[in-house]
């Protein structure tokens, strides 16, 4: 309780001193379970810095991340990543936060970082004061201590209704998956078995959150299923596209024939995501036409290094990839063999590809092609 409390108060006076129109270091939001924050550079770009701060804080650190591919960032967060226990807290985290990219980017230290430390000096005096005192105080007052901690326990439980709301529209199947792998990433954390990186996770996890909420998702156009509880590989399958389209009379079909009426696509997601697309094949059924390559790998420069932007969200690309299937004339190949897609043909294909079209450059193949 006493954390939380504390927790609260060092949130409240990190955005009093670094309030949104500070000139170099801004607080944009912050709470209990999260903060977000932008340093201002010599030229004026800004770059925005997250963390979360997990259930076991402050026994351990905040976890910082970050969108922006600036090299100072990175510099900064592995510096926070490697530091000590006694440099745990949100105010010391932000401190040497503010501090090193204020010596990375060669500008002068903002004075209120100082007084920072002054100030959690006299917070800390005062704390230590009021327990000297509290050794001489009447029972009653435990009574008025024991209020407090219910007003404390009743603020944790507001706070947590308040993150529900945040995640409103996701249905409860929906929530009790983003709870197990909020969980399991705060264990593998925990036992320094962390899967894949910071960033890639939380971008993911954000991606997800924000399919579970769309209405395409809701509405049956498509679904998503973690393959073996992993957030770095997603199996996707598509039940709708165009109805005026030969794809679509093939799903009809398929569906009398095998009970099966939707396109299953496989993505891998590596550590460098968002900033590297993830590595998307066909696996079922086998196609022809649609920008399928052998194997089931895809033909689209959004898939490439060169094509992609981390600013691209994964529900858009889904979409998109529908309507190129269409758009070549995907067919589905019934009688053929299932055995043809596999990950290492699609990834060589994909891989010859590439190569041929950074030589030659992107085109629309002939519609006789697929």
């Amino acid at each position: 309780m006493a954390c939380f409390k504390t927790l609260k108060e060092d949130i409240k006076l990190l955005e009093t001193t670094f309030p949104k129109n500070h000139e170099r270091f801004q607080v944009v939001s912050a709470s209990v379970d999260e903060l977000t924050c932008r340093f201002i550079t010599k030229s004026g770009e800004r770059l925005e810095i997250h963390a979360n701060i997990t259930e076991t804080y402050p026994q351990t650190a905040p976890i910082w991340f970050s969108e922006t591919e600036d090299a100072t960032v990175s510099t900064a967060i592995e510096q926070l990543c490697d530091t000590t226990p006694e440099n745990f807290t949100i105010i010391r985290q932000v401190q040497m936060l503010v501090s090193i990219l204020s010596q990375l980017q060669d500008l002068p230290l903002p004075q209120e970082i100082r007084g920072l430390d002054r100030t959690s000096t006299i917070k800390n005096h005062h704390s230590s004061t009021s327990k000297d005192t509290e050794l001489f105080e009447e029972e009653d007052e435990d009574e008025i201590e024991d209020h407090d901690d219910l007003h404390y326990e009743m603020e944790e439980e507001q706070q947590e209704s308040k993150a529900k709301e945040d995640i409103d529209g996701i249905d409860t199947e929906n929530l009790v998956t983003l709870e197990k792998l909020k969980q399991s990433q705060r264990q593998n954390y925990l036992q320094g078995a962390v899967t894949g990186s910071i960033q890639a996770t939380d971008r993911l996890m954000k991606e997800l959150k924000e399919i579970y909420r769309s209405a395409s998702f809701k509405s049956g156009t498509y679904s998503v299923e973690l393959v073996n509880d992993s957030l770095y590989e997603w199996n996707v399958k598509i039940y709708r596209v165009d109805p005026d389209s030969a794809l679509h009379k093939d799903l009809m079909d398929f569906k009398k024939l095998k009970g099966q009426e939707h396109i299953t696509m496989n993505l891998l997601f590596k550590d460098s995501f968002p900033f590297d697309p993830p590595f998307v094949r066909v696996v079922q059924p086998i196609i022809s036409g649609g920008y399928v390559l052998g194997g089931g790998a895809i033909c689209m420069e959004l898939l490439t290094k060169q094509g992609w932007t981390s600013a691209y969200s994964l529900e858009s690309l889904i979409m998109q990839i529908t309507a190129t299937l269409v758009k070549g004339k995907a067919r589905i190949m019934f009688g053929a063999n299932k055995n043809q897609y596999s990950l290492a043909r699609a990834q060589q294909s994909f891989k010859s590809l590439v190569k041929i079209h950074e030589k030659n450059g992107w085109f629309t193949p002939p519609k006789e092609d697929g």
